[in-house]
C-alpha cells in the first residue's frame, strides 16, 4: 500500500462497517481502499456460513491466500482454557486438504502464540531466532505475526502466520490481521448465539448489480459469469450467488438471461429490427449459442422466439 493511500480517509462499505466494526474499534475511522477491498471479500465470503470449521477454513483457504502468505494457522483455546490447538491451516500444514496435518497443542503462556492468547495483545516478531519463546511447528521460519481473537472480551483463539524472511510483517499486515481477527470475532459470536445475517433489497451490492444490468447492460457480454461479476463487485462468488438467489428468486444464470430475453423481446417487437434474424438479435443480447438462447427463451416465456415474433 502506498503512503499516500494510507493517509486517505475512506468511507466504509455498509456490509463491512455493520458486520465488522463496533463503536469502540480503533479501525472504524481510517483505512486504505486496498484494505476495504480485502475486507469486502472477507465479509462476503463468510456470509451464510454458520459452522465453526467451515468459517475457520474459509478465512484461511479463501482469504488469507489473497495476502500471499507462506503459512497461516488459526488456533482455538480448549474449554478448560489450558492450551491452544491448531484448527485450520494454510500452507504446508494442510497439504491441500481441510485437515491439519499433525496439529500441535500449545499451553497458554508458552511460545509466542501461547503468550498472545494469555495477554490478549498481538506480537509481531521480526526475527524469531532472537526470541526464546519461539516454538518450531512444521519447519523453522524467521518472522512471525500472532493476533488474538476475542469473543465477548475473552480470547478464544489466535490468528498466526510465519514467514521465511526476517522483517516480513509490516504495519499493513498487522492492520489487516487485526481487522480480520475482529471480523472473525463477530462471526464466531454470531455462530455461538445462533444468529444469522439477512439480505434485503437495499443491499448495496444488489443495487450495483441491478445498475450494471439495467444501465450498463453488462448482460450483453457473452462471457459474463458468476466469478467475473463477483470480481467486478469485489465480493465473493458465494455471496453473490446467495444475493441473487435470495433477492431475485433466480440462480445467477437465469437472472442474467432474464435481462437478455427482455432485450431480445424488445427488438422482436421493434419494426426497426424486422430484417434481423432472431439468432443475430440473441447474440447481440449476450447469448453465445443458439441452443442456450432457445432453451432460455422457452423457459422464461413459455413459447419459442419465432412464435413470439409472429404474435408481437
Amino acid at each position: 500500500m502506498s503512503k499516500n493511500n494510507q493517509n486517505k480517509k475512506v468511507s466504509f462499505d455498509p456490509l463491512v462497517r455493520d458486520f465488522v466494526f463496533s463503536k469502540d474499534t480503533m479501525f472504524k475511522h481510517y483505512a486504505t481502499r486496498e484494505t476495504i477491498t480485502v475486507l469486502k471479500y472477507f465479509a462476503t465470503s463468510l456470509f451464510g456460513k454458520n459452522n465453526l470449521d467451515e468459517v475457520l477454513w474459509d478465512i484461511l483457504e479463501n482469504c488469507i491466500a489473497q495476502l500471499k502468505l507462506e503459512d497461516c494457522v488459526i488456533y482455538m483455546i480448549n474449554k478448560e482454557r489450558t492450551f491452544l490447538v491448531q484448527k485450520a491451516a494454510y500452507g504446508h500444514k494442510n497439504n491441500g486438504q481441510k485437515k491439519v496435518i499433525s496439529p500441535i497443542k500449545i499451553k497458554l503462556g508458552h511460545g509466542i502464540v501461547g503468550r498472545v492468547a494469555q495477554s490478549g495483545k498481538y506480537q509481531c516478531i521480526s526475527d524469531v531466532t532472537t526470541n526464546a519463546n519461539y516454538i518450531v511447528d512444521d519447519e523453522s521460519r524467521m518472522s512471525e505475526l500472532s493476533v488474538p481473537i476475542f469473543v465477548d472480551g475473552k480470547v478464544v483463539g489466535v490468528l498466526d502466520s510465519e514467514h521465511s524472511k526476517k522483517d516480513f510483517f509490516g504495519k499493513d499486515h498487522i492492520f489487516l490481521f487485526r481487522l480480520i481477527a475482529d471480523l472473525l470475532s463477530k462471526k464466531l459470536k454470531q455462530i455461538y448465539n445462533k444468529g444469522y445475517c439477512t439480505l434485503t433489497k437495499d443491499n448495496i451490492y444488489f443495487k450495483e448489480l441491478d445498475f450494471l444490468m439495467k444501465e450498463a447492460k453488462m448482460y450483453r457480454d457473452p462471457n459474463l459469469g458468476l466469478e467475473s461479476m463477483a470480481r467486478k463487485l469485489k465480493i465473493s462468488s458465494n455471496y453473490l450467488s446467495q444475493l441473487v438467489n435470495k433477492l431475485s428468486g433466480y440462480n445467477f444464470a437465469d437472472y442474467v438471461n432474464r435481462f437478455r430475453i427482455e432485450d431480445v423481446k424488445s427488438k422482436l417487437r421493434n419494426p426497426s429490427f424486422v430484417h434481423y434474424t432472431i439468432i443475430s438479435i440473441a447474440l447481440e443480447a449476450g447469448f453465445n449459442s443458439k441452443s442456450t438462447f432457445y432453451s432460455a427463451f422457452k423457459k422464461l416465456t413459455g413459447i419459442s422466439p419465432k412464435e413470439y415474433r409472429v404474435s408481437a
